[in-house]
Formats: C-alpha cells, structure tokens, sequence
C-alpha cells in the first residue's frame, strides 16, 4: 500500500483508491477463472460424451453375449479384461504421449509438426501391435498356466483373435482422437463415435442372433465398428477446413519423431496401465479370499461403478491436458497455471456431487448389476470406500491431465508405481489376507494408492516453476 506525506484526507483517498485496484485485480482473476472453465467444459463435455459411448460399444456386447449362457458370458468377460489390460490400454496411454507434443506444438503455431506427430504415432502404435497380437493367439496358453478352466480359456482365446484386427483399427484411431482433441475438435468426434455404437449393436445382434456366429459376432463386431470410426474420423480430418493448417501428410519426418514419440508415450502408457494393472491384481487376488464368489462379485461391481465415473474424469482430464499443453505451446505459462486451478474446481465440484449421489443411493445401488441380496448389502457397506475412490479419481485425472500436457509423464510413471506397488498393492493385501478385512481391506488398498498417487501429483504441481515448463523455443 502507498501512503503520501498529505492530509488526513489525502491519505484515505489514496486508501481507497489502492483498495479499488485490489478488488479490480480480484474481479478480473475471477472473470478469468471463470472464462477458463467455459473454455474447459466446452471441450471437457463432448470427451465425457465420447468416452461413455466407447465404454458402451464393451458394455452392449456383453450385454447380448450375456444371453448365451455361462460358457460364452464367462469368456468373453475374461477375453475383454485381458485384450483390455494387454492391449487397448497400452495403445490408449501410449497415445498420450501426443497430448504432449501436438498439444504444445499447436500452441506454438508449428502447425506442420501435428502431422509429423501424428503419423509417427500411428506408425509406432502398429508396430506395438505385433508382438500383442502373438500374446493374444496364445492366451488360451497364458490361461491354463494361472489354473483357468481349460475350456473357458479356449473359447477366451477364439474371442481374443477376432478383436486383433480391431486392435489394429486403435492403433489409428487413438492417435487420430488426440490429433483433433489437442485442437479442441471435439463435438464432430462425439457425433462419429454415436454413430459408430448405433452400427456395432445393430451388427453384434445380427452376428450373434442373425447369422448365429455367437459370441464371436461380438468381437467381430467391436472389430467392425472399431474400422468404421476410422474411416469416418479419418475422412473428417482429412476433408474438414478446420485442420487446414494443420493437415495430416505423410514425409519421412514421421519415421524420425518415432524416438520422439516414444520418449513421452511411454512413461505415459505407465502411468495409465500401472494403476489399470493393480485394479485386476486386486480383482484376482479376491479369488483367494473365503467365499471368492461374493467377493469378487463386490469387487467387480465397485471397478465397475468406478470405471462408469471415470469416464468423466477422463473428460476433465483431457480438457486439463489440452489446455495447459496449448497455453504452454504458446509461451502463456500463468494462462496455463489458471487452466489447472479452473480444472481442479470443476473436477472437485463434479466428485462431490457424485459421491453424494452415491452415498445416498448405498442401500440400493447394487440392485443395477444384480438381484442378490447379500451382494447388495456388501456394496452397501462398501460404499464410502468407492465415494471416496470416486472423490480421488476425479482429482488424479486433472493432475494426470496436467502431467500428459506439461511433459511430465516421466515423473508420473514413477509416481503411480511408486503409489500403487509400494503402498496401494501390500496394504491392501495386509489388510485384506492379514487383517482379515477380505474385500473391503483390498478396495483399501485401491484407495490408499490413489490417495498417495494424487497427493504427490498435486505436490508436483503446485510447487512446479510454470515458466520453466514453457517449451524451449521461448526460453
């Protein structure tokens, strides 16, 4: 505050007018903070939108799938975990390393490096495939090793093949997705993606029920629609004016980004599959508890609750990444720093209106996935774990986010192991075999993991110098 050597008067004036300044100051960072949250839940909305449609193209098909009996709804189930854990996970985090470099590089306005990227992913991402494709043809080998029915093994594998040239497809497909999102071109996406769950159930119940395939149809299907939203993703980025300057070309740049793609994607598939691979370790591992069936039934049904939430997490999360990468692109790094704050406001708001929702719904919220009666009662006791899981999620996909945007997927890999496989995985097994707490003690040991992961991804961030993350061509 400055004071001049005057009146009495003079100096309340002078009061008043630094008072004025400070509230014009507070004003103008509230109206900024509320700018960047419309900015974010522009793009924030529609990736919710498309993120729950492709979680539907799974659900749909083990929905038909359910219908023709035990043997088929127990492999497919299985097939889906292990194609998910082996495979489109590793291509989805994989493909976060271009949140980071077409991200910043469309902030810079170095448009022609969207391209390069882009093409560079799609070319490593394919090569990814291969060897995935190998462990996929011998899963049925991988089953029977881990003491897996002989018989639901064989049919797991079967299905398992059919979705290969679908993991084919998302090795196109998720960098094509990133392409449009690190450019906010998000409601076209959402449009395809509808379009693409309309044809798979159309085409899955006539595999299935029509032609009497069975419950191949339905990775033929998944396989079938997985192609289509490339074709039809495709042919918008490359006719659509709004990536005019941006265009996707093929050059040999892109054979020469592979090591520059690789040095982000993957500590960013490490991050996503690490807490991805604890979540079914802990899933397996109730296997072993007394009365498996009840407890992983419980424990299954929470993964799922958790996994529906956080397809809106991962909204935010993609918005936090678009974000900050395109705001540290462009050399603005206290832009970036409110794109975090405004970020973590929402993503906050969002958990604690769904943990609400939840916790209040406990007594029958187990109803949705079944009739049992003693199962219900048990996702009603577990239910201030999972809001609180639910609360933690919400908040480590903003900070995930932040880290995808700012380049940091390096330092979040170590986190998320050093978060889930020193502390989440062993005090959930103490808790759980130890303790005698079963699959509460298990869930535990999720919730003990997320709660490190965040907690340090938040420390990180708040104590990070945003104008050392601006990329090196302002410095």
């Amino acid at each position: 505050m400055i004071y001049r050597k005057s009146s009495k008067n003079s100096i309340v004036l002078v009061m008043e007018e630094n008072l004025k300044e400070e509230k014009n100051k507070w004003e103008i960072s509230w109206r900024s903070l509320v700018r960047e949250m419309k900015r974010e839940g522009i793009i924030a909305g529609p990736m919710v939108g498309v993120a729950v449609l492709q979680y539907l193209l799974q659900v749909s098909s083990l929905i038909m799938v359910g219908h023709l009996g035990h043997l088929s709804i127990a492999s497919v189930a299985i097939a889906i975990s292990l194609t998910n854990v082996t495979g489109f996970s590793l291509l989805s985090g994989m493909a976060g390393g271009l949140e980071t470099l077409c991200g910043q590089a469309f902030g810079a306005e170095q448009y022609h490096k969207l391209g390069t990227y882009t093409y560079a992913a799609i070319i490593s991402l394919s090569l990814i495939c291969l060897p995935i494709s190998v462990l996929w043809i011998f899963m049925d080998k991988f089953l029977f090793l881990v003491g897996q029915d002989p018989l639901i093994s064989i049919e797991a594998c079967h299905f398992s093949m059919w979705l290969i040239p679908g993991l084919f497809a998302s090795a196109i497909l998720k960098p094509l997705t990133r392409y449009c999102q690190t450019q906010s071109s998000i409601l076209p996406m959402l449009l395809i993606t509808l379009v693409v769950l309309v044809f798979h159930i159309l085409t899955c119940w006539i595999l299935i029920y029509k032609f009497e395939i069975g419950k191949n149809g339905a990775a033929i299907s998944i396989s079938l629609s997985t192609w289509l939203n490339v074709m039809l993703l495709g042919f918008y980025v490359t006719y659509s004016s709004v990536f005019e300057k941006t265009r996707i070309s093929f050059s040999k740049e892109a054979f020469q980004g592979v090591g520059e793609f690789y040095r982000y994607a993957v500590p960013s598939a490490i991050m996503v599959c690490l807490k991805w691979w604890s979540c079914e370790l802990l899933i397996l591992l109730s296997g072993l508890l007394p009365n498996p069936n009840l407890e992983t039934s419980v424990l299954s049904i929470c993964l799922t609750i958790s996994t529906l939430h956080f397809t809106i997490s991962y909204g935010v999360g993609a918005a936090t990444s678009t974000r900050v990468s395109n705001e540290l692109g462009a050399g603005k790094p206290e832009a970036a720093r409110l794109a975090v704050w405004a970020a973590m406001f929402i993503a906050a708001t969002e958990a604690v209106t769904v943990s609400i929702s939840l916790f209040l719904c406990r007594s029958f919220v187990g109803y949705a996935f079944t009739n049992e009666k003693q199962v219900v009662s048990y996702i009603a006791i577990m239910a201030p774990l999972i809001c609180l899981s639910v609360f933690m999620d919400s908040l480590q996909a903003v900070l995930s986010g932040v880290a995808r945007g700012s380049g940091w997927q390096r330092m979040g890999a170590y986190i998320n192991l050093g978060a889930f496989y020193v502390a989440g995985l062993p005090m959930g097994i103490v808790l759980g075999f130890v303790v005698h707490l079963k699959g509460k003690g298990l869930w535990i040991g999720i919730v003990i993991g997320s709660v490190v992961q965040s907690t340090l991804l938040f420390l990180v961030t708040i104590f990070s110098n945003w104008k050392k993350q601006v990329p090196y061509i302002y410095i």
